[in-house]
């Protein structure tokens, strides 16, 4: 009996999909992705603006991108991801089209459908292609999750907690303050 082969999809079939429509590749398969919701962008606007400013503050080299940014994980045409927020510190890996190689840090912020992907998926993914920190920040349940693949640590955060960011020692982000 002959198996059903599962079709394995490339970069160009991303950039063929109808304007407006978003998805990310990981592995060969498409996952496609919903509007983000009020508060999902509130928070993505919080943490973008005080990363931002915290970097131009210190005269920084790295850069912090927002979604939709381009983040081509791996050497293959497999993978492509818009992480919600990611910092690249190497300019070389930065080209017309997005970020090639893994970002130095990424924020994913999980939305009732993205939960598996976050937590799983792109867990997986992140590691695999040496980003050096990932962020999940789940509001639904108070929590920020911290992944620190240099030194292969993980803590838990809540939103009234002051979060230390690995990448940058000195820096963290308190998340009471923030406009959430």
């Amino acid at each position: 009996m002959a198996s059903i082969q599962e079709k394995i999809y490339s970069i160009d079939d991303i950039y063929a999909l109808p304007e407006g429509e978003r998805a990310e590749l990981i592995d060969g398969q498409i996952y496609y992705m919903a509007p983000p919701s009020r508060k999902h962008q509130d928070i993505v606007g919080e943490l973008f603006g005080t990363i931002r400013e915290y970097i131009k503050s210190k005269k920084g080299t790295c850069r912090p991108y927002v979604s939709p940014f381009a983040v081509f994980l791996n050497e293959n045409d497999k993978s492509y991801v818009e992480p919600d927020i990611c910092v690249i510190c190497d300019s070389r890996k930065l080209h017309e089209k997005g970020c090639v190689g893994a970002p130095d840090w990424i924020m994913e912020i999980v939305s009732p459908g993205s939960r598996p992907m976050d937590y799983y998926k792109k867990l997986f993914q992140y590691r695999t292609a040496k980003v050096r920190e990932y962020w999940i920040i789940d509001y639904e349940r108070n929590l920020v999750t911290v992944y620190d693949f240099q030194n292969d640590t993980a803590a838990n955060y809540t939103f009234s907690d002051s979060v230390p960011v690995g990448i940058y020692p000195g820096f963290s982000i308190d998340f009471s303050k923030l406009d959430l």
